[in-house]
């Protein structure tokens, strides 16, 4: 019998997500994510939801209108400044900023445009205003290790880790 997704249990999975009208993989996750169903929640609740029941070999698509999980595009998060005014390491397309208001509340900005002069900054999650379809590919599903239900997730031993994939804090 094959085990089934349901709270508590150890789940391994990859996943796209492409946008509905244009056919485009917006991302895509191809090494196995694991994460412990029912303490923590990694996935948007609806996509959580349509992989209870589910089997490994299973794969499902759920879509999902990202008005309803990230509210509509707000405009006002949308700027535009002269090149100089930006940190050299922030000047290309797909760098992330973090940028903190005056009341200390952060956000991160997505680099969405930019020429010569100018440079546009984003901070709308990439999936507003979208309709998108998340194809997920459910690779295991085995009864959580204390340890991981612990940590919410997969446990990495560190001799497992390939010190080439570290980054410097």
């Amino acid at each position: 019998m094959r085990e089934t997704i349901r709270d508590g249990k150890f789940v391994e999975l990859t996943y796209k997500v492409t946008d509905r009208k244009s056919r485009h993989v917006l991302t895509r996750v191809e090494f196995p994510l694991g994460y412990v169903h029912g303490h923590n929640e990694i996935l948007s609740p609806s996509v959580h939801k349509q992989l209870e029941g589910r089997s490994a070999g299973d794969v499902i698509e759920v879509p999902i209108d990202g008005n309803q999980i990230f509210g509509p595009r707000d405009e006002s998060l949308v700027f535009t400044d002269r090149i100089e005014n930006v940190p050299e390491e922030y000047r290309k397309v797909g760098s992330s900023i973090l940028m903190e208001n005056d009341r200390g509340q952060t956000r991160s900005f997505l680099v969405t445009w930019m020429d010569d002069e100018k440079l546009t900054v984003d901070g709308n999650n990439p999936l507003c205003g979208r309709e998108v379809v998340f194809t997920l590919e459910i690779l295991a599903v085995r009864d959580a290790t204390d340890e991981e239900t612990r940590a919410g997730g997969a446990i990495v031993a560190k001799a497992d880790v390939d010190p080439s994939l570290m980054r410097p804090a």
